[in-house]
């Protein structure tokens, strides 16, 4: 083995279709996915010994405790996982490139269509870990920190993209109600790995935006799902911020992605259009 790539949270969906979709390299060069099953990122004495040992010329980190509830619930676990983790992992691969995806919630979604010009101001406790996690990438010059919205595919847990979310709830029967004032730029999680990799190779470090294309709510998505899986009998009912009790929502967060779009090889796809035009992708 000449070389290898690390990408952890690899039993994650972004993880998952980083290490399934990687390019081939010129040179003989492993891809190293990690799971917690194979290496716990929070025993910081065998992350360092295992980086030591293999060595990555790259890094992708896109393991976190990624679910808002539950840093909510957990505040020091979410940022045992989700800060002092990258912390670790930006000191080791201080002298390689690292790419740290994270998440369109840093904004604090009163204006939309954010740049990576705009000020974050992150309203839950996921968020102010991220915002964190960033100012520790961004303090590396060689480290890229790459801001998704909401993905969606096959994850290996079954439960990780918000499709996979709506599907568990509409094969048990439940009506979903969708906010129609929240909104986001959705993403087939595949093509945010095709763009995460586009980017690593080109080695162009920095701040992007990678989203989809077309601002949607919660309301217009379910609408999507609801006609692609009819099988299902989905139900769905609209609903609002207004009603809803409980953490911090941003209203929207949807990403201006001009400036990834001019480095990357295709154009970043609306969540419609890509549906329309993978009619038999599994989704």
């Amino acid at each position: 083995m000449n070389s290898c790539i690390w990408i952890t949270g690899a039993g994650g969906l972004i993880g998952s279709y980083l290490v399934e979709n990687a390019p081939k390299f010129e040179e003989r060069t492993a891809i190293i996915g990690l799971t917690r099953a194979q290496l716990d990122l929070a025993d910081f004495n065998a992350v360092r010994q295992e980086f030591h040992r293999q060595n990555p010329r790259l890094l992708i980190h896109c393991a976190a405790l990624s679910k808002s509830p539950e840093c909510q619930a957990h505040p020091a676990l979410a940022r045992r996982l989700n800060v002092e983790v990258t912390c670790l992992l930006a000191e080791l691969a201080a002298d390689v490139p690292l790419i740290f995806p994270s998440s369109d919630l840093v904004f604090d979604g009163r204006a939309g269509n954010y740049d990576e010009s705009a000020v974050v101001n992150p309203l839950s406790i996921y968020a102010e870990t991220k915002v964190a996690a960033e100012k520790i990438i961004l303090a590396n010059p060689k480290h890229t920190i790459i801001r998704t919205s909401l993905n969606g595919g096959t994850s290996p847990a079954g439960n990780r993209g918000f499709n996979e979310e709506m599907r568990r709830a509409w094969q048990a029967g439940q009506s979903l109600r969708l906010f129609t004032d929240e909104f986001r730029s959705p993403i087939p999680a595949k093509v945010t790995a095709q763009a995460i990799w586009e980017l690593a190779l080109r080695n162009q470090p920095g701040l992007y935006h990678v989203a989809g294309s077309e601002r949607l709510s919660r309301w217009q998505i379910g609408q999507l799902l609801a006609v692609r899986w009819p099988q299902l009998n989905p139900k769905i009912e609209p609903a609002s911020l207004r009603e809803y009790h409980g953490a911090p929502r941003p209203p929207d967060t949807s990403l201006n992605c001009a400036k990834v779009q001019t480095l990357l090889s295709f154009p970043l796809p609306g969540l419609a259009s890509w549906l329309t035009e993978h009619p038999d992708e599994v989704f």
